[in-house]
């Protein structure tokens, strides 16, 4: 058993990862659920050792990964494409996770993200951060921005990754790619170098430490465009967790370069695809007005950046995840049960859904018809295009909640009005 024969058959399958452990049969995740590969044998230890060594290209990696019992690598299969791996120590055994990374760069319609992203892709300088947990389309999602400045702008744009994971090729724009450890030392060396290599663009993989935020938000000050990830839930959660990472003398300042620099913070969620087809994206978009800039520069403030976002859909195109997910229920994209399950607010949620709204509700569900999304298939479903873009039409009545006597919603007529009441 070779681990190209393994990774050929989760790509077949259409999956996201391939776990590898001792004792048990290798497992794909596939459009969000893990898979057991029965085909295969049970897996000894002897097998992930030799797969982890046949994917280390270097002596320096294997000593690495004796030092530290991990280790972060890319590996690339010819005509089949190129996967992220961790390779770690467990209970003495040797295990493996690969990541697929598609040899395609969907863009920003495929995925069916928030339209307004290719606003924000229009940005000339200052710090984006696209934020969630792990496995929910981070990378996919900044790749296709990334794509996008590529195919529309003249720039120079450097990338600092751990690994490289999407390969960007030249088109009007360069794209330099750094790898953390094989071309750079670390984040933060590779960001300081960065500034004097004249970017306009520059993506960080991660924002990690506090070295590597603080040369982030002095990189966007200087007049760069910042692209980087975190792992926060939503937007608020993601302003707390950068002020956090400095000592408490520093933090009513670093509030006020953030408020200024911060252009937009991207959150996402994927959720089970009503159709089975994979996934979709459940999008709490944050754009940087006056009153997020208040909110961001006053900690008693930053709390109420939730109800900021709810009233900025129509003029600037922001939504929380609640109205994400309301939205996508309206279209049939997902299911009540998996909107509930992904809800911020559990209870003002199924309120919502039984059509009661209380009075700052109401007014502000007037605003809520800047969400548009195209209806791409997403990753999962190689992202073709099968509607014209979905918009957020006006309201009307909030859609019905499935009840025991008729567990199913009926399929919805071509010229259907979708509430998108809050």
């Amino acid at each position: 058993m070779h681990i190209n024969e393994l990774l050929t058959t989760v790509v077949d399958l259409g999956g996201s990862d391939l776990h590898l452990k001792v004792g048990n049969f290798p497992i794909a995740r596939v459009k969000g659920r893990l898979t057991p590969l029965t085909q295969f044998k049970k897996l000894v230890q002897e097998d992930t050792i030799a797969m982890a060594y046949s994917i280390m290209a270097s002596e320096r990696q294997k000593s690495k990964f004796k030092e530290n019992l991990d280790l972060d690598i890319a590996y690339s299969v010819p005509a089949l494409g190129r996967f992220r791996c961790n390779i770690f120590n467990q209970r003495g055994t040797v295990g493996m996770v690969l990541r697929v990374i598609p040899r395609r760069i969907f863009s920003i319609e495929d995925l069916m993200l928030p339209k307004a992203l290719t606003k924000i892709c229009e940005e000339q300088r200052g710090l984006v951060l696209v934020t969630g947990t792990t496995g929910s389309g981070k990378s996919t999602t900044l790749a296709a921005m990334i794509d996008l400045i590529n195919a529309t702008r003249s720039e120079h744009i450097l990338t600092i990754e751990d690994p490289i994971e999407y390969l960007h090729r030249d088109n009007l724009s360069i794209v330099n790619q750094r790898e953390v450890e094989a071309d750079c030392k670390s984040f933060a060396t590779a960001l300081r170098a960065a500034l004097r290599q004249d970017p306009d663009v520059i993506l960080v993989g991660e924002m990690r430490d506090y070295e590597t935020i603080e040369t982030a938000i002095h990189a966007a000050e200087t007049g760069h465009l910042v692209f980087s990830t975190l792992h926060t839930l939503d937007a608020t959660e993601t302003i707390n967790r950068i002020i956090s990472v400095f000592p408490p003398h520093h933090q009513k300042q670093i509030r006020l370069q953030l408020s200024q620099v911060l252009k937009a913070v991207v959150s996402q969620r994927l959720v089970p695809r009503a159709d089975g087809q994979g996934r979709v994206p459940a999008v709490e978009l944050l754009v940087a007005t006056e009153t997020v800039r208040s909110c961001i520069e006053d900690k008693d403030k930053t709390k109420g950046l939730r109800d900021v976002i709810a009233q900025g859909t129509s003029q600037y195109g922001m939504q929380t995840f609640d109205q994400s997910l309301y939205f996508l229920l309206g279209e049939g994209l997902i299911t009540v049960d998996e909107a509930m399950k992904r809800a911020t607010n559990v209870g003002e949620f199924k309120l919502k859904l039984e059509g009661i709204n209380s009075t700052a509700d109401m007014s502000r569900s007037n605003m809520e018809r800047g969400m548009a999304i195209s209806a791409g298939g997403g990753r999962e479903a190689g992202g073709s295009l099968a509607a014209p873009p979905i918009a957020a039409p006006p309201l009307s009545t909030p859609p019905p909640v499935p009840t025991q006597q008729s567990p199913q919603q009926p399929p919805l007529p071509p010229d259907f009005k979708i509430p998108l009441g809050r």
